[in-house]
């Protein structure tokens, strides 16, 4: 089994919305405004409504839980849905605080991607285990922008 980079994935997104404390820590949630995927198989950007209910736990991680749809280049609409553990240290803070970037080395920041399609043209997307790891991009004032490397499981 090998580990095959399939797509990068960036994605920008509002300053977020406190829901505040609950059972499992602070829920806050990201609309995602915008971003594109590109790869040697797989090339669009994001439509429609996308969001990140992410959670503050109080071990120092936030959780993604992100949903957003892709349509490719040629026209297939794609769900995607991915979740993982966000490292909240000082350099991601940092960089966070001033809409600024860090290094994919500056945090630890991993992914397990799902995509679904009924397009048969990406049917592969359906049976295909994804990971990823990201950084953060400069959003613009006001904006957070995240990148990911996404890899399917080979």
């Amino acid at each position: 089994m090998k580990l095959v980079q399939e797509f990068t994935y960036q994605v920008i997104a509002t300053q977020p919305r406190v829901i505040g404390p609950g059972t499992h820590g602070t829920r806050q949630y990201y609309e995602l405004t915008g971003g594109t995927v590109k790869g040697p198989r797989l090339n669009g950007k994001l439509v429609g409504t996308g969001g990140d209910y992410m959670l503050a736990g109080q071990d120092g991680y936030l959780n993604m839980d992100v949903r957003v749809q892709m349509k490719t280049d040629d026209g297939a609409l794609i769900y995607i849905r991915y979740h993982g553990p966000v490292e909240a240290n000082e350099k991601l803070q940092q960089a966070a605080a001033a809409s600024g970037q860090t290094a994919f080395e500056d945090q630890r920041i991993r992914s397990y991607w799902v995509l679904e399609t009924g397009d048969p043209r990406y049917l592969w997307v359906n049976r295909t285990v994804f990971v990823g790891e990201g950084r953060l991009l400069s959003g613009g004032p006001g904006l957070l922008g995240m990148e990911h490397r996404v890899y399917r499981l080979d």
